[in-house]
């Protein structure tokens, strides 16, 4: 439990250089955070090294509808929020101002191979695990996806903390469900890349 609590700490303080002060390029920042807590969640891993990384070939293919369903999800919650709030629309383009940092390929890169696996083993292959250990699935699943959500409060950007707070449970529902970081990984993956650069709201 200390390795979390040091860890959620660090994740603290990492989103608040990212989000809220924004002194470092964003993508390269997000890759180093991102990066140093993966590794430190595999370190603490133990012998559930094994199971989170334990794969199925039809965990792809979970990955991928589920990717392509929440998309979906946040492109019906785009138009809605948009029609709502008169502030959405510029909350939702002062996170994607963030594209102009770096070139397309570069981020496209980093988002499937670095960032989208490593939070996925960070948030829900330690905080997540962690958390449902102690506490049962599925207040580990709440709980991990609110602090999820709520390092993101650093960007003052309701839309943001939103998006985080239901990509946090949809992913540690998928966690929770399978056991495993595959599919999630794959969600994670593939979703960033639509919802960033490929189709972008």
């Amino acid at each position: 439990m200390k390795a979390l609590i040091f860890a959620v700490a660090a994740a603290v303080l990492f989103w608040l250089f990212l989000f809220g002060i924004q002194l470092v390029n964003f993508w390269w920042g997000m890759t180093v955070a991102a990066g140093l807590l993966a590794v430190w969640s595999l370190l603490n891993a133990g012998r559930d090294r094994r199971s989170l990384f334990a794969f199925n070939v039809s965990h792809v293919a979970w990955g991928l509808l589920s990717a392509f369903f929440l998309y979906a999800v946040f492109w019906a919650g785009d138009h809605l929020s948009r029609t709502i709030f008169d502030f959405a629309t510029g909350q939702i383009e002062s996170i994607y101002s963030r594209k102009e940092q770096l070139a397309f390929w570069k981020i496209a890169l980093l988002l499937f191979f670095i960032i989208a696996p490593a939070e996925e083993i960070f948030w829900r292959g330690m905080v997540q695990r962690v958390l449902s250990g102690k506490f049962g699935s599925i207040s580990g699943w709440l709980a991990a996806a609110l602090i999820y959500a709520a390092v993101h409060l650093w960007a003052a950007n309701f839309v943001l903390f939103m998006a985080a707070l239901i990509c946090g449970l949809f992913w540690g529902w998928i966690y929770m469900k399978f056991g495993t970081l595959w599919p999630g990984i794959v969600s994670h993956a593939v979703w960033d890349l639509l919802i960033f650069l490929v189709v972008p709201l």
